[in-house]
């Protein structure tokens, strides 16, 4: 089985603050999501977890699998999509002519990045990298646990669910600290 979970709340979470790969902490709301987390998904088996580098992730997995002999592999290719110069600014949606709006807005038509912020193209590449990779652990039956990020997590579900369509990219929605079983 492969299941995906999104890390706990953050400060920028609750400021509606970009974070991309910015490397912000849980904050405390964050860190009791994550230990409800933990208490509602305990009986439920993983034999590795993958994780994202970033604190946020990071936090979220310890929390999450505190007592419980799982081991946490750290993997780059699991960071939240990049941002560039736009990680960090508040409330995007209200300025009307942002680039970023388009990627969650419209996402089958988020094709030219600006400021430096990562394709969609390269979120699909690194994800789907590390789904090969993990590929011959699924098969041989292991249930494997991915702590990410709303964008991150969702091109894994768009790759597996939606064979890549750009347009129902947020269709499943990526709350903060719910448990998601995809294969």
């Amino acid at each position: 089985m492969l299941y995906i979970i999104r890390h706990g709340k953050t400060d920028w979470n609750v400021e509606h603050r970009l974070q991309g790969q910015t490397d912000t902490e849980l904050n405390e709301e964050g860190r009791r999501m994550a230990r409800e987390a933990a208490t509602e998904y305990a009986n439920i088996h993983f034999d590795v977890c993958y994780c994202s580098p970033l604190l946020r992730a990071r936090e979220t997995a310890k929390i999450l699998l505190d007592g419980r002999n799982i081991p946490i592999i750290y993997d780059d290719r699991l960071k939240e999509m990049g941002f560039g110069e736009f990680e960090g600014l508040k409330e995007c949606f209200s300025i009307p002519d942002c680039p970023v709006n388009v990627f969650f807005k419209d996402p089958a038509n988020y094709t030219d990045p600006q400021g430096g912020a990562e394709s969609m193209d390269s979120l699909f590449s690194r994800t789907g990298d590390f789904l090969e990779e993990i590929e011959p652990e699924l098969e041989a039956g292991k249930d494997i646990l991915i702590v990410g990020h709303g964008a991150m997590n969702s091109s894994i579900i768009c790759r597996i669910k939606y064979n890549l369509d750009r347009k129902r990219f947020w269709d499943e929605g990526i709350p903060n600290c719910k448990l998601m079983r995809i294969l």
